[in-house]
């Protein structure tokens, strides 16, 4: 069995996103937090040295693979915040065409500030994600 290699960590998040260089990415990205905390009812927490997420949930793919997961995230990188969130197509299209300006990959959605993105399609999304996962590994939390 592989072992995930981004799990939980005892770092702490504010510690980390004040070590954001960039004074606007540094603000976003402590935005991006309450955001997601408010969004999910729960506490952000690192993941792997840059990643934040909030909840977390257990999946087990039938080739045998498992691990542990957060319900949604994010992490600043050079120049662009990658966002994790988990929601099935179509419904992921549709909340893409009125979030602004990104770019999409299949795991992840690529932004440069928030500035450029409406916040309520973001939350939406958000919410979207967490349901999604809730309902689909009953003990997420």
């Amino acid at each position: 069995m592989t072992t995930n290699k981004t799990r939980p960590t005892t770092q702490n998040v504010t510690d980390f996103l004040n070590t954001v260089e960039n004074d606007t990415m540094r603000a976003d990205s402590l935005r991006l937090r309450t955001i997601f905390e408010e969004q999910s009812g729960f506490e952000a927490k690192m993941w792997g040295d840059t990643m934040v997420g909030v909840g977390q949930y257990h999946y087990r793919y039938k080739s045998g693979h498992e691990g542990d997961f957060f319900l949604a995230g994010f992490s600043p990188r050079k120049g662009q915040f990658s966002v994790y969130l988990t929601i099935p197509s179509p419904e992921r299209e549709a909340f893409l065409e009125r979030l602004g300006k990104h770019k999409a990959a299949k795991s992840c959605i690529y932004i440069k500030k928030l500035a450029d993105i409406d916040e309520s399609v973001l939350r939406a999304m958000i919410d979207a994600s967490v349901e999604y996962l809730q309902q689909t590994y009953p003990d997420a939390h």
